[in-house]
């Protein structure tokens, strides 16, 4: 469902001695239903990575495709209804409005959808009872938890029923015990709406909920693993491959 095909990202003009090459010639095909993270040394192009397979981003060279379509070869317009539409986003610092309460704040993409108000109550409460957030509804942003704040974050990436999600650090800002209830709730994304979910993260503990981590190194793909055991031996496996390139390793 989404390929990305010889992406190449260059600050500066290409081949001048001084541009910096964030992204090499990065290839990657991901499936519908894949909970994938993205790992490797700080300053690797994780998120540059991420922001181009999201549409945030452009690539100096390259293609990426989602459902067929060429999400670059889109107009400004163009992109942000298909975006709005297909893609859910998941941010480290939640990204919610402070004058909205948390039903607005979950519901904003419906409302720029202009959807009809009974489907959004719908939406909603289906969303909420999901990830246990009914009691914050009508509460602000500066009245709930961090925990909390990152489901309705959630929520609100899943309110028009994207196929793809991506997170970046989605538990960047938590302690252990938030962590482990967001992780598990992208868990529960990907296994009852087989909605794709990208992650891009330094925290080895929230890697060990996906199914596969891609590892990249100086801009380009460096290995993979999939998960074949429990979450502990992947763990242990993740821990090994950013040994062995270099990254950081947290939550030891």
């Amino acid at each position: 469902m989404l390929e990305v095909k010889h992406v190449t990202k260059v600050y500066g003009e290409m081949n001048i001695e001084n541009a910096v090459v964030a992204l090499n010639d990065v290839q990657l095909s991901v499936k519908k239903g894949e909970f994938i993270a993205i790992m490797g040394p700080s300053g690797s192009g994780k998120t540059t990575l991420l922001n181009i397979m999201s549409g945030i981003d452009t690539p100096t060279v390259g293609e990426v495709m989602i459902h067929d379509e060429n999400l670059h070869a889109m107009n400004k317009e163009q992109q942000a209804i298909f975006r709005r539409q297909q893609i859910g986003f998941i941010f480290q610092d939640f990204n919610l409005l402070d004058s909205l309460i948390m039903k607005d704040n979950i519901l904003l993409p419906m409302i720029l959808e202009k959807k009809p108000v009974d489907e959004m109550e719908r939406k909603f409460t289906e969303l909420v009872e999901l990830f246990d957030i009914e009691l914050i509804a009508n509460k602000y942003p500066h009245e709930v938890s961090g925990g909390q704040k990152q489901r309705a974050a959630i929520c609100r990436s899943l309110v028009n029923e994207p196929s793809i999600i991506f997170a970046d650090e989605p538990t960047g800002n938590l302690d252990s015990k938030n962590a482990a209830v967001v992780m598990e709730s992208l868990e529960k994304i990907v296994n009852q709406f087989r909605t794709t979910v990208l992650l891009v993260t330094h925290d080895v503990f929230a890697a060990s909920y996906c199914n596969k981590v891609l590892f990249i190194k100086d801009g380009a793909l460096h290995s993979y693993i999939v998960k074949k055991e429990n979450r502990q031996a992947f763990f242990n496996q993740i821990v090994d491959n950013l040994t062995m390139i270099g990254g950081k390793v947290h939550d030891i």
